[in-house]
């Protein structure tokens, strides 16, 4: 089953379905070099979301940085910027890969078919240009043919009237043989244009148009096996990466599985223990004995309760949160105060 022998008279459905064939070419190109700008850009906006989280490149001395989890935070931003790489380099294969092999291979396939529509066209106008010469020898031919059997009547008839001369007679006679001599000779001619046509026409029917036919359905056949590698390849590309995407997520669970929550618990603790003891409880003062007090049994003497490095007595003005919130509670006729966040 081939083009040259099952479609011999449809050069219009195999032009325009190689024409086709083409645009769909260009049609796959133009959709992965699309495909390319949507990585690209993916990757740009990875790269900057990882600069941006990248903590150790702020300049900044972070006091956090003891902290399991905040290191693998760096990790799985880390991780990230290498994905971002991988969605570069998936960019970069599709474009020289598909992109630029497909086209250079299409404008190859263009001018080959171009060369095949050419040979078809000069053996379409030989045939015409034939053909052209055949239809004007069969019109000479019937044109003297036709004059020829006029001077022949001619003749005829005047070598039966009786008032004619024997020599218009034998004038009308080499008339009648010339013309006849005429028409012999175009109708020899005719049959040799026509001999030539049938001849030429075999040859386009049979041998020219089928070998050009055949040659475009191979073309063709070329541009649909070309397409469908660059259809694999779009999978391939990515398929190529998925290791190295894979470890790249791998690290980003590794980040995740380092975290150690009771780690960090001692980290908060040696970084923020004070060593101090928790304030003891306020002793009572009881007002009612009088107000004849010694200055030792006052609230103006020795401060008791736990002391600060500094010797300052701090159960009277510690306090857990540093916005306070002041309480009014009365009891037994005091007011006690209590801080609350």
């Amino acid at each position: 089953m081939d083009w040259g022998t099952e479609l011999w008279d449809q050069y219009d459905i195999i032009e325009k379905h190689t024409q086709s064939g083409l645009e769909l070419v260009e049609k796959y190109v133009k959709f992965v070099k699309e495909r390319t700008e949507i990585e690209q850009n993916y990757a740009k906006q990875l790269r900057n979301l990882s600069k941006k989280y990248n903590l150790k490149r702020s300049g900044k001395d972070e006091p956090d940085s003891r902290f399991s989890s905040y290191q693998s935070f760096l990790d799985v931003v880390n991780e990230m910027n290498d994905y971002a790489g991988q969605r570069e380099l998936i960019a970069e294969n599709l474009m020289m890969n598909i992109c630029i092999d497909l086209t250079k291979y299409l404008q190859e396939l263009k001018q080959e078919r171009k060369m095949y529509l050419i040979e078809a066209k000069r053996a379409q106008q030989s045939l015409e240009s034939t053909y052209k010469q055949l239809d004007s020898s069969k019109k000479r031919f019937e044109r003297e043919w036709r004059e020829a059997e006029r001077t022949a009547q001619y003749a005829e008839k005047t070598d039966q009237d009786l008032n004619a001369t024997k020599a218009d007679v034998e004038k009308a006679k080499q008339q009648a043989h010339m013309r006849s001599h005429v028409a012999e000779e175009c109708k020899n001619d005719y049959a040799a244009q026509l001999q030539k046509y049938n001849k030429e026409q075999s040859q386009f029917y049979f041998n020219e148009m089928p070998l050009i036919f055949n040659k475009l359905q191979d073309l063709d056949e070329r541009r649909v096996r070309k397409l469908a590698q660059g259809y694999i390849l779009f999978s391939d590309t990515e398929r190529h990466v998925m290791p190295i995407i894979g470890k790249c997520l791998e690290g980003i669970t590794k980040a995740g599985t380092n975290v150690n929550d009771r780690n960090d618990t001692m980290v908060v603790i040696e970084q923020n223990k004070s060593g101090f003891e928790r304030p003891g409880d306020v002793e009572f003062e009881d007002y009612s004995q009088g107000i004849n007090r010694t200055s030792s049994e006052s609230s103006l003497g020795t401060p008791k309760g736990p002391m600060d490095i500094l010797g300052r007595n701090r159960s009277k003005n510690f306090w857990l949160f540093s916005k306070k919130s002041k309480v009014r509670y009365s009891t037994l006729g005091l007011d006690l105060c209590m801080t609350l966040p």
